[in-house]
């Protein structure tokens, strides 16, 4: 058989398998194979198990990769967050920041998102193509093996189709995946000069359409907040995207309410920050199939209150954790790090830290052949050099994988 192989032996395998989607989790529910393998074909699993088993069985039919020191698997990381494809810096910015202005304050004053759109429509595809690949790689290094990519810093038709693109050139030439989304709707553009209504109608005439044409994405967000959208735009907007077939995502209640209440009604696949979220609005998305999907690096990077994941897990939500990186308000990128940091203030167990940056991350992109380690899913884990998986969260994101597997190739072979 054709890249057939049994890796191991493993300390231990985390495989994040008999999980629930929604509501919280003890660590008592973590399934946890002590001296495993794992059998892989062809990019898939075919069964995990006691590696002395599985080489016994099949050692005559595979060859055999050896772990020949302490090390915990567990399912490849996944991203369903991130701004990775731009141009420049916002330094300037986060200085601003730290001398008391406000993200608002400084987007009004020629900073925030439309300094980086005036940089981004000047770079070639090229540059953006190289520039996403740096980082895309660099977040595979370090665990993550699928990336949600948004669109959004161009807010032109022919810029954010250039962005798209990239994305989907970019994703065919490396070996994480990457998953476009089409922010087109971050904010209007300073150069757009009619209404707010105007411009998303313009989106739906001109680029959706396109985007079906060229298969670039089948995702459509929108951002719903003061110097954004409204509520009343976004449900117009994203109503067109859903009948022309598009998934929907929401940017909401980052500053201010509505878009959670838009995600239910309209069954978008996530909404994503959730700082500024109520109680009332806890339970209404806890009685809906919408994700929700915590940023803690946009309140880090903006020094602001973490979404309440500890009231949102006790309520029934489904919890996924994305990364935001971004060159405004997250820029560090760190999915690991970031996790186990909201997960000490937010007293999550690491049970459901892990499970939002795999099989909950996975239920946000809509991809249900990842995010846990079971026959007929794709191979894509990595390996910590330790033999406790608690390790993992104890060493708050210092604590790196050594190796890192995507459809059951080693990225990082030492």
């Amino acid at each position: 058989m054709n890249g057939t192989k049994i890796i191991g032996p493993f300390s231990q395998l985390l495989t994040m398998d008999h999980l629930p989607l929604k509501g919280s989790l003890s660590d008592s529910q973590l399934e946890i194979i002590p001296s495993a393998g794992i059998f892989v074909c062809e990019g898939q699993i075919v069964e995990t198990g006691l590696f002395s088993q599985l080489c016994s069985t099949f050692e005559d039919l595979v060859d055999i990769e050896y772990i020949d020191k302490e090390m915990v698997a567990m399912p490849g990381m996944i991203d369903p967050h991130t701004h990775i494809c731009w141009a420049g810096s916002r330094a300037n910015d986060y200085a601003l920041r730290l001398a008391g202005k406000s993200y608002l304050e400084i987007a009004r004053t020629g900073g925030g998102i439309m300094n980086t759109v005036i940089k981004t429509r000047d770079a070639t595809a090229n540059e953006l193509e190289a520039l996403l690949t740096e980082r895309a790689m660099h977040h595979l290094r370090n665990g993550v093996t699928t990336i949600e990519v948004k669109s959004g810093y161009c807010l032109n038709t022919s810029g954010e189709l250039k962005l798209l693109e990239a994305s989907n050139s970019v994703n065919q030439q490396i070996s994480v995946d990457l998953i476009p989304t089409c922010l087109a709707a971050h904010i209007k553009p300073s150069d757009f000069q009619f209404s707010n209504s105007d411009y998303l109608a313009n989106i739906v005439e001109e680029l959706l359409p396109e985007l079906k044409r060229r298969n670039l994405t089948n995702r459509v967000d929108i951002f719903i907040d003061e110097g954004a959208f409204s509520t009343r735009e976004a449900f117009d907007y994203l109503t067109k995207a859903k009948q022309l077939g598009f998934d929907l995502v929401i940017h909401g209640e980052q500053f201010t309410s509505g878009g959670v209440a838009l995600a239910c009604s309209l069954g978008a696949a996530s909404v994503d920050h959730l700082e500024a979220i109520k109680d009332h609005e806890i339970q209404l998305l806890a009685a809906s199939d919408v994700v929700a999907v915590a940023l803690p690096g946009a309140s880090l990077g903006l020094g602001c209150q973490f979404a309440p994941v500890r009231k949102l897990l006790d309520a029934g939500c489904a919890l996924a954790i994305g990364s935001d990186w971004n060159p405004g308000s997250a820029p560090m990128g760190d999915l690991l790090l970031q996790t186990s940091i909201i997960g000490i203030f937010e007293k999550m167990t690491m049970a459901e830290s892990l499970a939002a940056i795999t099989v909950r991350a996975a239920a946000a992109l809509g991809l249900n052949d990842r995010g846990i380690l079971k026959k007929g899913y794709l191979a894509d884990f990595i390996g910590f050099p330790v033999s406790d998986y608690k390790e993992i969260l104890y060493n708050q994101g210092s604590l790196k994988p050594s190796m890192v597997w995507k459809r059951g190739d080693n990225k990082m072979k030492e």
